[in-house]
């Protein structure tokens, strides 16, 4: 209960903050927070991470559904072997995969908003931010803490 409660949430602030930018920016308009480092930035993303893909939603849609649908059926599956640490980058990667896919079904692209300058290149949204850190937990868990406690 506590991981779809959590993975609402999750869908939830990137899909609220994806409405307000929407709603009260213009494509391309930036508003500095912390000048020349952090930026809110209108941006259409037609494709997926780093602007891949551009105009390939259909094959986009496809393969983020299955992979959900994969991490569902594993998490589900694996649910008393599975790590905690697993279980939450699961989590986040699915959250993120949902909330961009909504994008991509209902408006046909995904906002982009996060703009770190001088740090990264690429405007980002949540999704993006949870995708990132769950696929970062599931390496340190394969790596560091499964590796750990097979070797125990």
């Amino acid at each position: 209960m506590l991981y779809v409660a959590s993975f609402i949430v999750l869908v939830l602030i990137d899909q609220i903050t994806k409405i307000l930018v929407n709603n009260n920016f213009f494509e391309g308009e930036t508003i500095p927070l912390i000048e020349n480092f952090f930026h809110i930035t209108y941006v259409k993303n037609y494709g997926i991470a780093f602007g891949m893909f551009q105009g390939k939603l259909n094959i986009i849609n496809i393969v983020t559904i299955f992979v959900v649908g994969f991490m569902i059926y594993h998490i589900v599956k694996n649910r008393n072997t599975i790590t905690k640490l697993e279980k939450i980058g699961f989590l986040l990667i699915s959250s993120g995969a949902c909330g961009n896919i909504i994008d991509r079904i209902y408006r046909g692209f995904v906002i982009d908003m996060l703009d770190f300058r001088g740090i990264w290149q690429y405007i980002f949204n949540f999704a993006d931010t949870w995708i990132n850190i769950g696929v970062f937990l599931i390496i340190v868990d394969q790596l560091v803490i499964s590796k750990k406690n097979k070797s125990k």
